[in-house]
């Protein structure tokens, strides 16, 4: 399929339809489960809930994949949009009449599904909107929309639930998912429609084994990446998601008035972190290497390190909320920064008839780490909370051994 060059109309239009999509979605992901730790009080089931919801995104991203490689990506785009804001209605309907807990779960659950089947496409359509050499430039952009939309989502949110509740954020959510699906209607995305030669489910269970046998045999490069990836979630990421709203709602003491509007101003300042990773990935994609990404891996690590002597020290909580902060922001920096890499290096070597598959499926594995990974963070602080410093330099020392095995693979490409 012949690219478009440069960042065509139809390239920045994904941009504001992702702009707008992803700060309904960010403002969601930040209230419900922070409106549940309010409600419960109990961060197992903060890390039960949150880490079960991700298991519908691991198993829906390869289905994605196979679907964003034989539909139009823009009708994707539009029609799960669409669905998330009658999703946000109908929970509206639904608040107060049923069990919160599960209500929330299966909300998430359909949230993150929908994140599975979404990403794919929005992924898949890079390389055929923009030329080759502009590819790590264009992922760039998107993830500064995604870090802007996290910038402005929880900030926002953190006010707005403080002031008016769950209700008002998931109305404005729900405007957001609409008006998205309206601006993708008007984007064309070359696509060529295959001929289909066998049953459905033939076709789907080729292209399941097909694109895992080209990450596990043809190019164990990409398996080995994916691997890295999922480690990050399980150990880094999944940490952050848990860990920072229990440290700034239970253990630092803010007034109850004050909790969530403060967490929601670290969620933003970790937004901020990411903006600027991908800035510095679109500034510098000619000079940044894949071969050298390891050593972000090796600084985020690290970086857990401020963290847990923080909570040793038993500073202050405004001294403590500044350490968790600022280390957030730079972890969340290298942290972006490495994914637009290992995505971009996906992008121009993968072939474009298999690359949503190949994405697909590195979605679905690395986010099958992220809810153990949260499960097991929710249990650590809830039975861990006179050490949970602990906590921080145990994943350090891990986070540094994943960096080391990314270095021997860095030596294979």
């Amino acid at each position: 399929m012949e690219q478009r060059k440069g960042f065509t109309k139809d390239f920045w239009m994904v941009v504001i339809g992702q702009i707008i999509s992803l700060f309904g979605n960010a403002v969601v992901r930040f209230a419900l489960p922070i409106h549940l730790l309010e409600v419960t009080g109990s961060a197992a089931l903060l890390g039960i809930v949150s880490g079960c919801a991700f298991i519908p995104l691991a198993v829906m991203a390869p289905v994605g994949g196979m679907i964003a490689d034989r539909v139009n990506k823009r009708n994707i785009m539009v029609c799960l949009d669409f669905f998330t804001a009658g999703l946000t209605a109908m929970f509206l309907l639904l608040y107060g009449k049923v069990n919160l807990a599960g209500l929330i779960l299966i909300m998430l659950f359909l949230l993150y599904g929908i994140g599975g089947a979404y990403q794919p496409s929005v992924q898949a359509s890079i390389p055929v909107l923009v030329e080759g050499e502009k590819v790590m430039s264009a992922n760039a952009v998107i993830n500064m929309v995604s870090s802007l939309s996290g910038l402005l989502g929880p900030a926002l949110g953190g006010i707005a639930y403080s002031m008016w509740g769950i209700k008002p954020i998931l109305t404005v959510a729900a405007g957001c998912f609409c008006a998205s699906a309206i601006l993708e209607i008007f984007i064309h995305i070359p696509f060529v429609k295959r001929k289909r030669e066998t049953s459905v489910w033939r076709e789907t269970g080729h292209d399941l084994k097909s694109s895992l046998s080209y990450i596990v045999r043809d190019k164990k490069v990409v398996g080995k990446l994916t691997v890295c990836c999922a480690a990050v979630n399980l150990i880094v990421s999944s940490a952050i998601i848990i860990g920072l709203p229990v440290i700034v709602m239970q253990v630092l003491h803010f007034k109850n008035s004050d909790s969530s509007a403060m967490y929601g101003f670290m969620q933003a300042l970790l937004a901020v972190g990411g903006l600027a990773g991908g800035v510095g990935a679109g500034v510098f994609s000619k000079k940044i290497s894949v071969k050298k990404s390891w050593k972000l891996l090796l600084y985020a690590g690290l970086l857990l390190i401020p963290m847990g002597i923080a909570l040793l020290a038993d500073c202050s909580p405004g001294a403590a909320y500044v350490i968790f902060a600022l280390a957030g922001m730079l972890i969340m920096a290298m942290s972006t920064l490495y994914t637009i890499q290992i995505m971009s290096y996906i992008q121009v070597t993968v072939p474009v008839e298999m690359l949503g598959k190949v994405i697909s499926w590195i979605i679905a594995v690395s986010t099958c780490a992220q809810p153990l990974g949260q499960v097991i963070y929710g249990f650590l602080f809830e039975n861990m909370k006179g050490n949970m410093y602990l906590i921080f330099f145990a994943a350090a020392v891990a986070a540094v051994f994943i960096a080391w095995y990314n270095k021997k693979i860095a030596e294979q490409l």
